[in-house]
């Protein structure tokens, strides 16, 4: 399912307030990341993360390659920082993020 435009602005206005936990480096998008990544978005459904300067991806190609991998999709690239979205199946229904329609 590809996010609407008011799903994209609900889902920037909440990873304003987050932490950016995953970092893209010098060696692009591995496999010790994509685990990381995929633990957060399973916890989290929301991640915030970074392309460093000595990462051979632009952070467009980063973001993207990261939410193939990973199942997600991407929110918004500003930047050096992108945000990532993945329901989760993990927790209960009133503890996931409820997108608008």
């Amino acid at each position: 399912m590809d996010l609407t435009s008011k799903q994209r602005a609900q889902l920037r206005g909440l990873a304003n307030d987050i932490d950016t936990i995953v970092h893209i480096g010098k060696d692009g998008v591995g496999e010790n990341l994509v685990k990381q990544a995929d633990d957060a978005l399973e916890a989290r459904e929301l991640i915030k993360g970074k392309v460093l300067e000595n990462s051979p991806l632009s952070p467009r190609e980063g973001a993207e390659e990261l939410a193939k991998v990973t199942r997600s999709q991407v929110v918004q690239v500003i930047g050096t920082k992108f945000v990532l979205y993945r329901e989760t199946h993990g927790k209960p229904k009133e503890k996931r993020i409820r997108l608008v329609r």
